[in-house]
């Protein structure tokens, strides 16, 4: 799932998206209203994990601004106040379950869980590209029915190529993504992750570099697959 946490508590928003892409997800973090409106809008996310606390615009403005912009992402309302009336609010702001602070992340799984089979009916999950097929809610990988077997980084690196399919990665933004170190020294790192997905997909049928480089920029998904 790609995943946006909108949460100003450090304490709970960063060790919260390390757990989230251990299982694979791809994680996003704002940390106020206004940078989670910000970037609601620049990708398409499955799931927000929205506070209701948050400076310069609050969890319940945001969530109300989403549901009216027609935004469809599931929305999981966090919140430290345990009182019916918040709860009741959320949920007519548009909210799809509510999760009391502080939780155990086994709950946070589980509420997420019961959100993904709630909408699976109404929205689809597949990502396809050719043969290739990704299932966000269960993070499996397959080409022409070939089950392949990625580690976390390879999986969130490939599905933003399938979420991206036709468009050229650069280096420094799959770097921005999914890394905090310097730049020059993480170029090796991107080089070896897409060579092993390319061996990984050469292995279950697909054609040779099925991730092609585009020279001097980047990387895209083979347009004629």
């Amino acid at each position: 799932m790609r995943i946006l946490i909108v949460e100003d508590d450090e304490r709970i928003a960063k060790p919260l998206a390390e757990d989230l892409k251990h299982q694979n997800h791809v994680v996003d973090i704002a940390r106020d209203g206004i940078e989670g409106w910000e970037y609601a809008q620049s990708a398409d996310y499955d799931l927000i994990l929205l506070d209701l606390m948050l400076p310069k615009l609050n969890g319940i403005t945001l969530c109300k601004r989403l549901r009216s912009a027609k935004f469809h992402a599931l929305i999981l309302m966090l919140t430290a106040k345990d009182t019916t009336s918040d709860k009741v609010i959320g949920l007519y702001a548009g909210a799809d379950d509510y999760l009391v602070k502080p939780f155990e992340l086994d709950e946070l799984a589980a509420r997420m869980r019961a959100l993904s089979r709630r909408s699976s009916e109404t929205k689809p999950s597949l990502l396809k590209h050719g043969n290739l097929q990704i299932d966000p809610s269960s993070c499996s990988v397959t080409y022409a029915g070939n089950v392949i077997s990625l580690t976390p980084k390879e999986y969130i690196i490939l599905e933003y190529f399938m979420r991206n399919p036709t468009q050229v990665l650069t280096r420094s933004a799959i770097l921005d993504k999914f890394w905090d170190f310097d730049k020059s020294s993480g170029e090796g790192t991107i080089r070896t992750h897409i060579t092993n997905l390319r061996n990984k997909l050469k292995a279950a049928g697909s054609p040779e570099n099925f991730i092609e480089t585009v020279y001097g920029i980047g990387y895209r998904l083979k347009l004629d697959s």
